[in-house]
């Protein structure tokens, strides 16, 4: 009997938490080699395919337009045309510019938006330039009229910890490229560039605000094993390449502990690797048992997965496999406004995902 009540209880506590819903995955459109995306209004979407086009999409016509540019890209690895983010009729872009000789930077532009041509300008550039195919970033996010960006340390390893140099860093600028006076240069860290908010990253394809607690997230990729989801916060340092967040590097020599006392502990993380890329706070009715959760798209695994961190101790955190090798390699994902029906950019095509009543 006891054994019989003690399975009652179980049954009905997982059942009333159950956050899982019936749901469809429909390919909205091809693309070459996608990597970003922002809503512009709740039909059209702006997205930037690696290799350099910038394209609308009407979610409702699947008229797709092309956008002129002015920007010097070098498509060289894994860098290229990176993500993009719209905001007040203007348009913020990421990408791996050309400075000459194989080298490049995690640079970042603004333009005034127009479907026919965007002329960009400068408004970061990720100092020193490097000849490198590797670890770019990058991601944007808008909070409170400043810009984060996150910047790859492009192979380099202990660049990271070096804040005399911008790869391996979020970087926090005003949307105008000019530096907020409560930085990290200006406050506690007198050695850091005036850009650079935080420390110690490696590869960071992810990145979010939350509507719920007005903080900003962040997913990176670990070397062999060691992804991992965390916060984004002010003079602090990930660790990358003193902690290795428990995976080895490729030759299978170690790197360091999963963490130690005095770096920034994430709130989750994978071994072996899942290659995390973009990530998104859900906020919308379309899956609103989910709002608050983390949803992390992954490269490698080809998964959906979806994170309920309101108890941010990593044994605490419950996370649940949405899909998995069902549409490809997930490189990006958006909830669309007023709707909260999700779309997500794999290496190949743009989906939506939504619920099947």
């Amino acid at each position: 009997m006891i054994k019989f009540l003690f399975f009652l209880f179980n049954f009905f506590i997982l059942t009333n938490y159950s956050t899982a819903y019936e749901f469809s995955l429909k390919k909205i459109a091809d693309f070459n080699a996608p990597w970003g995306s922002a809503f512009i209004n709740k039909d059209e979407l702006i997205l930037t395919e690696k290799k350099g086009e910038i394209k609308v999409i009407n979610l409702i016509s699947k008229k797709i337009t092309k956008i002129k540019h002015n920007l010097d890209i070098l498509v060289y690895g894994q860098g290229g045309l990176l993500d993009i983010i719209y905001n007040d009729n203007h348009v913020w872009v990421s990408y791996s510019e050309n400075r000459g000789n194989w080298e490049t930077s995690t640079s970042i532009a603004k333009g005034k938006f127009d479907k026919k041509q965007i002329n960009f300008e400068n408004i970061f550039q990720a100092e020193p330039p490097i000849d490198s195919g590797y670890h770019f970033g990058s991601r944007l996010v808008i909070k409170n009229d400043h810009l984060y960006a996150s910047v790859g340390e492009r192979g380099m390893g202990m660049i990271a910890q070096d804040p005399s140099k911008h790869p391996g860093s979020i970087i926090r600028i005003n949307l105008d490229g000019t530096v907020p006076r409560d930085n990290p240069h200006f406050e506690d860290q007198k050695d850091w560039l005036p850009e650079i908010y935080q420390i110690g990253i490696r590869n960071p394809q992810g990145m979010a605000l939350s509507d719920f607690d007005n903080k900003v997230y962040m997913s990176n990729h670990g070397a062999k094993g060691g992804d991992w989801f965390g916060e984004v916060k002010k003079s602090e340092n990930y660790g990358w390449k003193i902690l290795g967040w428990g995976g080895t590097n490729y030759s299978g020599s170690e790197i360091g502990p999963k963490w130690k006392p005095g770096y920034t502990k994430a709130i989750k993380y994978w071994v072996p690797s899942i290659a995390t890329s973009a990530i998104a706070i859900y906020n919308g009715e379309e899956f609103s048992a989910w709002n608050g959760h983390a949803l992390i798209t992954s490269l490698k695994d080809m998964s959906l997965r979806k994170l309920d961190f309101k108890d941010k101790k990593e044994n605490k955190v419950l996370e649940e496999i949405i899909f998995q090798n069902e549409i490809g390699r997930i490189r990006d994902i958006q909830i669309q406004p007023i709707t909260g029906k999700i779309f997500i950019l794999t290496t190949k095509a743009l989906w939506k995902m939504e619920r099947s009543y």
